[in-house]
């Protein structure tokens, strides 16, 4: 054999998955096709990489609604608290930020490619950029790959960690699902997920909102019959095709589901730019701003209740003139302007592709995988972690954990499968 171990992708997965097979021994081999490592790490959290999320085990199953359950057998060997800690023994110091989002102290998401990439020089694991693989090699086990130029390297454990089909520009271009079918596996339905929302509103067509932020509002995803899907509490942002923002990322492959599930052209998103408030409570401050300033135009009494920018929108929207005042306002103007703020319906058409995706839904079916070490269930030494999964998270570091824990469980595993061979 020339190696014990082969990885295939250098992502977050794929780098835990060598240095984890290394730390246990293993003769490790890297493989990626691009020309550096770490690509969609040096991207993540806007350059800062969000390299995991501090919340509880059960918390933060939840906020990784594509199966995430199969990860409590791998958390339980090694979780978030054990990434906080490798990453701080390897000299990148961590710091907590809202919703228990982890970022480097330095901000800086080289930081992090850099002490992972430090790490594996001193394990003395082989890395070969600018490899394509072409194929696996298989008989009743896996015996090793075989790359573009018709190179072939041995090993007793094949790590695949090539990531799903998102964000193509780092590399994922979904190349190991044929392998994974070649070996008997199936591969559930892709589809795009935390993704922008696209949208045939003549308003975003007209970019009337183009670049407007909302901070800390509701957007629930309704079925034709206006009962909610899905709710999600964050910020979004008007874009010049739709809408994006954390909290329309985390409805957008609930958005997905139902214009398949209903059939429909379109879905409604309803926005609510104050959660905090009840109807009611918010018609009796509306009313309450306007009677302490009769005089006022409303559009410079309720300036502060959202953006300027937004609170003239909705005026528009509900034919209500900005300057009127407090003595010319109905009680029915007052409740159409509370609907508007609480629930304003945007008609989305579905969502940007694939590509664009930062998440790819789908992939190899986890009921053929073996959920402790990874191991395919169907070919003895093969093994996956990472994205090409059927795993999905939020955006928010619970994919990168989703990586970091399952590379981690596939990196020591394979290394142990290598030596009993």
């Amino acid at each position: 054999m020339d190696f014990d171990v082969i990885v295939v992708g250098g992502g977050p997965a794929g780098l835990m998955a060598a240095i984890a097979a290394a730390e246990h021994g293993a003769h490790v081999l890297l493989l990626d096709k691009g020309d550096k490592l770490g690509r969609k790490l040096a991207i993540s959290g806007g350059g800062r990489c969000n390299v995991t999320n501090a919340m509880p085990i059960d918390e933060l199953i939840q906020h990784i609604p594509g199966n995430g359950r199969f990860l409590y057998s791998a958390l339980s060997s090694f979780d978030n608290q054990d990434i906080i800690r490798f990453f701080e023994h390897l000299g990148v110091d961590l710091k907590e930020e809202d919703h228990g989002r982890m970022f480097p102290v330095s901000n800086n998401a080289k930081s992090v490619v850099t002490a992972l990439l430090r790490e594996m020089q001193a394990l003395k694991i082989t890395i070969k950029t600018n490899t394509p693989v072409q194929t696996l090699l298989y008989s009743d086990c896996v015996t090793g790959v075989k790359t573009k130029n018709g190179q072939k390297f041995s090993a007793a454990s094949v790590i695949v960690a090539v990531g799903g089909k998102s964000v193509p520009s780092t590399g994922s271009t979904g190349d190991g699902y044929a392998w994974a079918k070649v070996a008997g596996h199936t591969i559930t339905e892709l589809y795009p997920t935390e993704v922008p929302l696209i949208s045939d509103e003549p308003f975003i067509q007209q970019k009337t909102l183009q670049g407007l932020a909302l901070s800390d509002v509701s957007v629930t995803l309704v079925n034709p019959k206006g009962k909610a899907i899905q709710t999600h509490r964050w910020d979004i942002i008007f874009t010049h095709f739709g809408l994006s923002g954390p909290a329309v990322l985390r409805l957008s492959q609930f958005v997905v589901k139902a214009l398949k599930k209903f059939k429909t052209k379109d879905v409604i998103v309803l926005i609510d730019s104050k959660p905090d408030l009840h109807e009611n409570e918010l018609t009796t401050r509306l009313l309450g701003l306007a009677k302490n300033e009769p005089k006022k135009a409303i559009k410079n009494i309720w300036k502060g209740i959202v953006p300027e920018r937004y609170l003239m929108f909705l005026l528009e929207q509900i034919e209500l003139s900005p300057d009127l005042t407090f003595h010319d306002l109905s009680k029915e103007n007052v409740r159409k302007m509370t609907e508007a703020l609480k629930h304003f319906p945007v008609r989305i058409s579905g969502t940007l592709s694939i590509e664009k995706a930062f998440i790819t839904g789908g992939g190899v079916s986890l009921k053929e995988v073996n959920p402790k070490s990874m191991e395919s269930k169907l070919m003895p030494g093969l093994f996956f972690c990472g994205e090409i999964l059927d795993i999905h998270g939020y955006t928010g570091g619970y994919n990168i954990t989703s990586a970091f824990v399952t590379g981690h469980a596939a990196g020591t595993a394979a290394a142990a499968h290598a030596v009993e061979q």
